[in-house]
């Protein structure tokens, strides 16, 4: 009978290097990398005024704006479904004009840059501001979908561990429970934390309504991942965090092409960030509303199914309650 093969102190020392120099890597490329390579490119705005005023001022825009020409209602309508960041209203005083249901990110740039072009052409600009927000109006969207991730994968993380000290298998009962309880209190937390930062902020049913979406969405995503794979499934869930701030926070047009096309463009945050932005500043109607309750509530149906669908041998096994014990008197 052969023994275990013992490696070298050093051989070992080697390999958990190597380890934390590739898990450096993967966090550069996911999140300082993101931020180091941000650069407008094709930033949308519209501009509108007299039609030969307007079109020369698109036509000198440059690669990193994108301009619409249009009416002063047609550009503020493409303001309120977030289809650009700024306008710029020509006239007797020319007006930027922003709102604080778009991303701050892309809202700065767009104010920057129609500021400038107004200056260059006529002075400096009034400012007006649609939906104006807070400094924790600006904030909240996307900590609550940071806090609502951490909070479920801690939740889902301690039952995974709970019920592997005890020797218990957790059913789909409390797979369940778990996935409405963290929705729940998860709720309670992000409804606090609005409170204390800005009173203002509104607590209605349907921002708590769409809080409580994403967590009971982020819960049962995470649930069915750790079910399926166990700790390994930090190696994806964890990481996913720090993506948060790194992309979700941005708008695509800031981002490089890689970044916008593996990151952005599926990450679950910019989904429950920009939905609760517009539902926070009183826009319910807005489009990324919509796609954030379709999105969010796939990622719930799904996580459920992963969750809640009895393994074989859950199947093979009756519940205690149904078992037919047999009492022999001797």
């Amino acid at each position: 009978m052969t023994g275990p093969v013992r490696r070298p102190a050093g051989a070992l020392a080697l390999v958990a290097a190597v380890a934390g120099a590739l898990v450096a890597v993967v966090l550069g490329f996911l999140t300082f990398g993101a931020q180091a390579t941000v650069a407008p490119d094709g930033v949308p705005v519209a501009v509108a005024g007299p039609p030969e005023i307007a079109q020369r001022i698109a036509a000198h825009g440059g690669g990193q704006l994108a301009w619409t020409v249009a009416t002063p209602a047609e550009a503020r309508q493409l303001l309120a479904d977030k289809k650009v960041y700024g306008v710029l209203e020509l006239g007797p005083v020319a007006t930027v004009v922003t709102s604080g249901a778009v991303n701050p990110a892309g809202t700065q740039v767009a104010q920057q840059a129609l500021t400038g072009a107004a200056t260059a052409l006529a002075g400096p600009p009034k400012q007006e501001v649609l939906h104006p927000v807070s400094l924790a109006g600006r904030t909240a969207p996307l900590a609550a979908s940071a806090l609502a991730w951490i909070g479920a994968l801690v939740a889902g993380l301690g039952l995974t561990q709970l019920a592997k000290r005890t020797g218990r298998r957790t059913g789909a009962g409390a797979r369940f429970t778990q996935v409405v309880g963290v929705g729940v209190l998860l709720t309670a937390v992000v409804a606090g934390f609005f409170a204390l930062w800005d009173s203002a902020l509104p607590l209605d049913a349907g921002v708590l309504g769409f809080v409580f979406l994403a967590a009971t969405a982020f819960a049962a995503v995470q649930a069915g991942l750790l079910r399926l794979l166990g700790l390994r499934a930090m190696a994806v869930l964890g990481p996913l965090y720090l993506v948060a701030p790194a992309v979700a926070g941005q708008v695509p047009e800031l981002l490089n092409p890689a970044y916008r096309a593996l990151l952005w463009s599926w990450t679950p945050f910019r989904f429950s960030t920009e939905g609760l932005r517009s539902l926070l500043q009183g826009v319910p109607d807005a489009p990324d509303v919509t796609t954030g309750l379709w999105v969010l509530g796939a990622l719930l149906a799904a996580g459920l199914v992963v969750t809640l669908w009895p393994s074989a041998r859950e199947q093979a096994e009756p519940h205690l309650a149904d078992r037919v014990v047999e009492v022999g008197v001797h």
